[in-house]
């Protein structure tokens, strides 16, 4: 029984970068759902080396930072196929090579360039497909479940989420006036990816992380996969303009018993 309606529909997935990949797992499973993924990478390197991991599938190449290369994927998605059902936004990128920094002494440049790939890609990509997209559509990015807590070891790239997360309603809004497309998001926990390894500080607040979680176990890219897929799929027609939180819990319990008792325990002397 095809339950989530996707046997066939023409899905664009950008953003995957290896197998850990939040986006190559949403991929994964969209396809076991029968749907048609398309593969957006961000240059023509990284298609050479996902070319063993996608094999047989169809990859296109796409900086987001470059409107041309925008407005040129656009037309090839219209030359090769006409029509596309939905779109996986899963790019996101900082530049963290000073390190982690008091959030006042954010740069100016990294700050615009994390806000131009991680949140404006969605809107100019959207824009360029309006007219390819189904009237009855999706498409997902993948947000953070923590925008309004001042987390010091994903430095400034919170607010930039935030704005992303924001963008969801005006989307859905402005692409109503000619079609029912929805814009949502996954808000997800952390998680154990390639991209994330590689933030300062990051490891540590996802072995807290991993505490702070009721079932002590840490939060799985799957589980934020299969989120976004129900989200793509036409099950989920009564959701637009949300960000959907999935953290296995641990916003419910920063006040597990453990955790105060071991921050009020005095300091080992």
């Amino acid at each position: 029984m095809d339950f989530l309606q996707l046997q066939g529909k023409r899905i664009l997935v950008m953003g995957v970068a290896n197998k850990k990949s939040v986006a190559y797992r949403i991929a994964k499973l969209l396809e076991e759902a029968g749907a048609e993924v398309l593969y957006v990478v961000r240059s023509q390197e990284r298609r050479e080396q996902l070319e063993k991991l996608l094999a047989e599938r169809k990859i296109y190449v796409c900086d987001v930072e470059h409107q041309e290369e925008i407005d040129c994927l656009a037309s090839q998605l219209k030359s090769d196929l006409g029509r596309i059902y939905g779109m996986v936004h899963s790019i996101a990128f900082a530049d963290y090579s000073d390190g982690i920094l008091p959030f006042h002494q954010t740069k100016r440049q990294q700050f615009l360039q994390a806000v131009d790939i991680s949140c404006f890609s969605l809107m100019s990509v959207a824009g360029a497909l309006a007219d390819l997209l189904d009237r009855d559509g999706a498409v997902v990015t993948i947000g953070i479940s923590t925008t309004t807590m001042a987390s010091e070891s994903y430095g400034f790239m919170a607010p930039v989420k935030a704005a992303l997360s924001s963008s969801l309603a005006f989307l859905t809004k402005s692409f109503s006036k000619f079609s029912e497309v929805r814009f949502n998001a996954v808000a997800a926990g952390l998680l154990k990816t390639s991209a994330s390894a590689g933030i300062p500080g990051y490891v540590d607040a996802y072995l807290y992380a991993e505490r702070v979680i009721p079932r002590k176990r840490a939060l799985s890219t799957d589980e934020v996969a299969s989120t976004a897929v129900f989200l793509l799929s036409p099950r989920a027609s009564g959701i637009t303009g949300q960000s959907i939180v999935v953290d296995a819990g641990m916003a419910i319990n920063y006040f597990d018993r453990d955790l105060i008792e071991d921050a009020m325990r005095p300091p080992a002397k």
